[in-house]
């Protein structure tokens, strides 16, 4: 007589005696299927998983017994239980609330076709993944692993977020925001170190007047308390014979990527200055600076991407699509499309020309003007980054402006309380160390 099936779903990235428990307790009931999240369906609810699923497969396999594990590509059951037609389905029973509590119902639902039972097991007490991935936190990545985040998010995520920080105070806000709904876990995957925040906040123009060292320094103080993959806004990648130490700093600190923009000259701004003629370096250039910076990296991990301004500078959507095939055949790592009109037109028209490219890389794009379309929208068509690259300056600016203005006002900080941090809280949000 066969044994019957069990069918058990899991992440399996960081396994603790909770999932031992499941799994024990499935066994008296059959033969145990454990459904393995890809790396893909854990990262379309929360963070990407610390190990690919080709290690977690292991673990899970050489766990006593589970007879089979077998890959279950979405967060929903039904293709798997449809295949499968298991007896039993085991699982933890806090799923009956909170983000998962659809996905039980759909279960039920799919094992009363053909008479089959939900088991479920009562939450293991003291033991949480969210805790352990908390306390994993607290101990920020090595360079490399940090260097290696972001093309596994790029493969694994349906779009990679992104917001600016240029402090350490900053970092640490982009590293615990956080929303929770009935979708999963929304977190930004990334972090942007903005040469516009960086000089905006020591008071210097946006003009590449901040140098390499002081920058480094920046990064230095956001890599210490978080944990997430950066990219670096690289402005024009400065001289070519500067490459080399520009490169060698990023890589060593575990910086992800860079940006190089394809202009020359003056550099200001790109949004809204346009007080001083700028101009757009001939692609001979600008592919000789990429293909140079290509030779002088020393990870795969590490990406270079490029900036086309032809949008900025009032150029045709075949001008900014050539520019996009040259510099793909240079090596650029992804293509970042920069606009600042307040309608998405001219990118959505652009990603599709782009989208059709055999050799197409990551496209990433920063709606800092067009801001009011969706993500969802982005998702569509097939953007793979986009970055919110200036909003925390921009939202600290007028708060503390108006501080110092009611403190003037009132003769007294009194009226300002309701609207800060406590002595308490700020000394709360720095983790100890």
């Amino acid at each position: 007589m066969s044994k019957n099936k069990v069918y058990v779903a899991m992440a399996g990235d960081l396994v603790h005696p909770g999932h031992i428990n499941i799994i024990k307790k499935a066994t008296m009931h059959g033969d145990v299927i454990v459904g393995l999240l890809t790396d893909k369906a854990i990262a379309s609810y929360k963070r990407i998983p610390y190990m690919p699923y080709n290690l977690r497969k292991e673990v899970i396999e050489n766990i006593k017994g589970v007879n089979k594990v077998v890959k279950q590509t979405t967060l929903d059951y039904t293709s798997n239980l449809m295949k499968i037609k298991p007896n039993f389905v085991v699982h933890g029973d806090d799923w009956k609330y909170g983000v998962q509590k659809g996905i039980r119902a759909s279960v039920l639902k799919i094992l009363s076709k053909w008479g089959g039972k939900l088991i479920e097991i009562p939450y293991t007490k003291g033991i949480c993944s969210t805790d352990l991935i908390n306390d994993l936190n607290k101990f920020t990545p090595s360079p490399d692993m940090r260097k290696s985040m972001l093309k596994r998010l790029i493969n694994n995520k349906n779009i990679v977020r992104l917001l600016e920080a240029h402090s350490g105070l900053t970092g640490l806000i982009v590293e615990k925001a956080r929303h929770e709904n009935n979708d999963g876990v929304c977190e930004f995957d990334a972090i942007w170190a903005s040469s516009l925040t960086e000089s905006t906040n020591k008071g210097m123009p946006d003009t590449e007047s901040v140098d390499l060292t002081s920058r480094m320094q920046m990064l230095n103080e956001i890599v210490r308390v978080t944990t997430k993959p950066i990219i670096f806004d690289a402005d024009t990648g400065g001289k070519l014979e500067h490459l080399q130490f520009l490169i060698d700093s990023l890589e060593r600190i575990g910086v992800s990527a860079m940006i190089m923009e394809d202009k020359v000259g003056n550099k200001r701004n790109s949004l809204y200055d346009s007080s001083v003629k700028q101009k757009q370096a001939s692609i001979p250039v600008f592919t000789n600076k990429l293909k140079k910076a290509k030779e002088l990296k020393s990870s795969d991990d590490f990406m270079i991407f490029a900036r086309i301004e032809s949008f900025i500078l009032g150029q045709s959507h075949d001008h900014a699509l050539n520019r996009a095939k040259k510099y793909i055949s240079a090596g650029a790592d992804g293509i970042m499309i920069h606009s600042n009109k307040k309608s998405p037109k001219e990118i959505i028209k652009f990603t599709k020309s782009y989208n059709k490219l055999s050799n197409r890389v990551p496209l990433l794009i920063v709606p800092t003007s067009y801001n009011q379309i969706k993500e969802s929208t982005l998702i569509e068509n097939n953007i793979n980054l986009v970055v919110y690259a200036n909003h925390l300056i921009r939202a600290a600016y007028p708060a503390m402006r108006d501080a110092a203005q009611s403190i003037l006002k009132n003769k007294r900080s009194y009226e300002i309380d309701k609207n800060i941090l406590s002595i308490k809280d700020i000394l709360n949000l720095i983790p100890d160390f």
